[in-house]
């Protein structure tokens, strides 16, 4: 989704375990009574959600916080590196990477292409629809007509979940939705068609995700497709907040230099951030909030505001003390966490494609299916980079591989695909491992079927007055993507903001006990 603009946000510091025990010894929980505070407000993760609620704090008048940021940079998912052969190097783009939609006429626009516009962010128009080559386990074959028909499919998956989404109906998966607007694929052709129109957007398989949510999320965030029918577009319309834009970076200094940026605009980078300070422990009490980094550092402060990943809030390498309570915890495991996982070859020269994307069918649906090129005149020219994109399982597979074992399965694609052709070995080969890392524990939320409203709402909510929470993971209507990151950001910014202005507060709203709509019968 993001297709990383699934970003789609926060800086993913460690992990959040619920661990019944209390860990700090008397002296150190006393210290928030006996000590002066570090700051009013500890902000944790140095990502966009991160970084825009220490300027919305900034923006009302509050700038007694600190950023504190396990990594060694602020940006969390928007992550760079620098790739490639020594003598032709290039910045790519290991997780968020596009602005997707900009702005129609007057009407709102998106933060991120603000951003980007601001701090001169190099973008380019990027066609993922429209400028696609297929293959299959036998080489080049054309099979357009199933892409176009699996675009008509996933509109009409769209377009008959928002129509139900006013009548309440009961929410499925995405399967039982395309099955039921008269999707059912069968062939290796039909499955990777299917899968570049969802998998690759949200980062997990149609059984994975909401019908009702994917479609929402969809329409309010992302760019249609012009060979969309005019009753297509009209709800899409409905439902749209920015535009059909959809904008690649390709600055070299780094998609992540528009939030690095913005955040010289009002940090003292002296004063208000911690880098390379892993949270290991949070320890909230009446009296406020002390957080325990892994050299053994403690800062206490009035408030925190937690922008850890939903992957993080879902492990075990940080404690909260107490425990998260439990209408908190059911929220974080009932939403789930998707993997994106973009592969990045260089080669001596080019022998591929001349469209930006190719679509690649394997009998094993998800088995490398997406590839963009970007040694191409729109990107980066004479660059020999080509990088395929898999998701999900498939994602967490490769992550227990070697590096030698994926690139050996890569190559062995690349030769069904062109199998005329002497594939070369590549200059260099480089993949995030998204999942494993302890700052990450994945790419971006995703709706199941099974989240309800009432989850989100206790996603999103502060426990007590002390901890608060924001992330793409509690955006409701921007879930997994950059822009949601960015608008949770503010928006639990001015939450917070008024909360320390007015003195005691509840915040915002939780459900105690979550309830279906009626009991199950058992027989």
């Amino acid at each position: 989704m993001l297709f990383w603009a699934h970003t789609l946000s926060a800086t993913l510091l460690a992990a959040c375990f619920f661990s019944q025990t209390y860990p700090l010894p008397l002296t150190t929980q006393s210290v928030l009574k006996d000590r002066p505070k570090d700051a009013r407000v500890l902000i944790l993760g140095g990502g966009m959600a991160g970084v825009i609620a220490a300027k919305t704090l900034h923006e009302q008048g509050i700038d007694d916080f600190i950023i504190v940021e396990g990594k060694g940079e602020l940006g969390g998912r928007m992550l760079s590196h620098r790739f490639g052969a020594v003598n032709n190097q290039w910045t790519i783009e290991l997780g968020a990477n596009w602005v997707q939609g900009t702005q129609t006429g007057d009407g709102p626009a998106n933060p991120i292409w603000t951003l980007a516009q601001k701090h001169n962010i190099a973008l380019q128009s990027s066609d993922y629809f429209g400028n696609v080559a297929t293959y299959d386990a036998s080489g080049p074959v054309d099979f357009q007509d199933v892409f176009r028909q699996s675009i008509r499919d996933f509109q009409s998956l769209t377009a008959v979940a928002g129509a139900r989404v006013p009548h309440s109906l009961v929410d499925m998966t995405a399967r039982s939705g395309y099955a039921l607007s008269g999707s059912r694929p069968v062939t290796a052709h039909d499955m990777a068609a299917e899968y570049y129109q969802f998998d690759w957007e949200f980062g997990a398989t149609p059984e994975e995700t909401s019908w009702l949510a994917s479609s929402w999320v969809h329409n309010r965030s992302t760019p249609g497709d012009p060979a969309s029918s005019d009753e297509d577009s009209a709800h899409n319309n409905t439902f749209r907040t920015f535009s059909p834009s959809n904008l690649l970076s390709t600055d070299q200094r780094g998609f992540k230099t528009l939030i690095l940026d913005e955040a010289k605009t009002f940090l003292d980078p002296e004063e208000q951030v911690r880098l390379n300070a892993t949270v290991t422990t949070i320890h909230t009490s009446e009296h406020g909030v002390t957080v325990v980094l892994e050299d053994g550092t403690a800062l206490v402060a009035d408030y925190a505001l937690c922008t850890f990943s939903l992957g993080v809030l879902q492990h075990d390498d940080v404690r909260f003390v107490p425990p998260l309570p439990a209408w908190k915890q059911e929220a974080i495991h009932s939403m789930a966490m998707g993997t994106y996982t973009k592969i990045f070859l260089q080669f001596p020269y080019r022998f591929w494609f001349d469209t930006e994307m190719a679509l690649y069918a394997d009998p094993e649906r998800g088995r490398y299916p997406v590839w963009q090129s970007l040694d191409h005149d729109a990107f980066f020219p004479d660059s020999g980079i080509l990088f395929v994109t898999v998701t999900g399982e498939f994602s967490r597979r490769i992550e227990s591989m070697t590096d030698s074992a994926v690139q050996t399965e890569i190559l062995s694609v690349l030769r069904a695909m062109y199998p005329n052709t002497t594939i070369p070995d590549p200059l260099d080969f480089y993949f995030q491992r998204w999942y494993r890392d302890p700052f990450f524990r994945g790419s971006y939320s995703n709706w199941p079927a099974n989240f309800l409203s009432e989850h989100q709402t206790n996603m999103r909510a502060n426990v007590d007055e002390r901890l608060w929470f924001a992330g793409e993971a509690t955006s409701k209507k921007h879930f997994g993507y950059l822009h949601g990151a960015y608008l949770e950001g503010r928006d639990i910014g001015l939450a917070l903001a008024d909360c320390m202005q007015g003195g005691d507060c509840f915040g915002l709203e939780h459900v105690d006990r979550v309830r279906t709509a009626r009991p199950y019968d058992i027989v």
